[in-house]
């Protein structure tokens, strides 16, 4: 399976209220549809459309993000018509490729939301890393000893 593209349909931010206290922020990825799509170039492989929404909701009613898209790939002709049914039937896909899904529209819709959480003044809709300064303790007599060379007499 190979990803070919991911193109956002929808962006849709908003922010509703004033940020104050505990804010918890919820996302969510949902796959809304799998279905053939035409590839205009002569290849083996055949094409699946994979629609999907990706929503972050800020607690306690403050504001949410929404993200809607499409993302294409090649299978071969056979595990196409697979996993279109699969999805036909049960609305389930394979393991592998729903980790390869999710991984691509995480990357793709986080960073958008992070842009769009900035532009409204939302917090951010992912954990960003924090740098921390420790305080140094005070070496105690021992330790100050076991860093002082030895001096060796002959």
């Amino acid at each position: 399976m190979a990803i070919v593209g991911i193109n956002l349909t929808k962006i849709n931010s908003e922010r509703t209220g004033d940020i104050k206290g505990k804010i918890n922020v919820n996302n969510n990825v949902v796959i809304k549809s799998v279905e053939s799509a035409r590839i205009g170039l002569a290849l083996k492989e055949k094409g699946i459309q994979v629609g999907f929404a990706f929503k972050s909701n800020y607690a306690p009613n403050i504001g949410k993000i929404e993200i809607e898209g499409k993302i294409l790939l090649l299978e071969s002709e056979e595990n196409a018509k697979n996993i279109i049914e699969s999805w036909n039937k049960s609305k389930r896909l394979p393991p592998i490729l729903m980790q390869q899904l999710f991984t691509t529209i995480l990357r793709k819709c986080n960073i958008k939301a992070l842009v769009l959480s900035e532009d409204i003044g939302l917090p951010s809709p992912i954990r960003l890393p924090e740098v921390r300064i420790a305080k140094k303790a005070p070496k105690t007599t021992e330790q100050k000893q076991a860093k002082k060379p030895e001096v060796k007499k002959k």
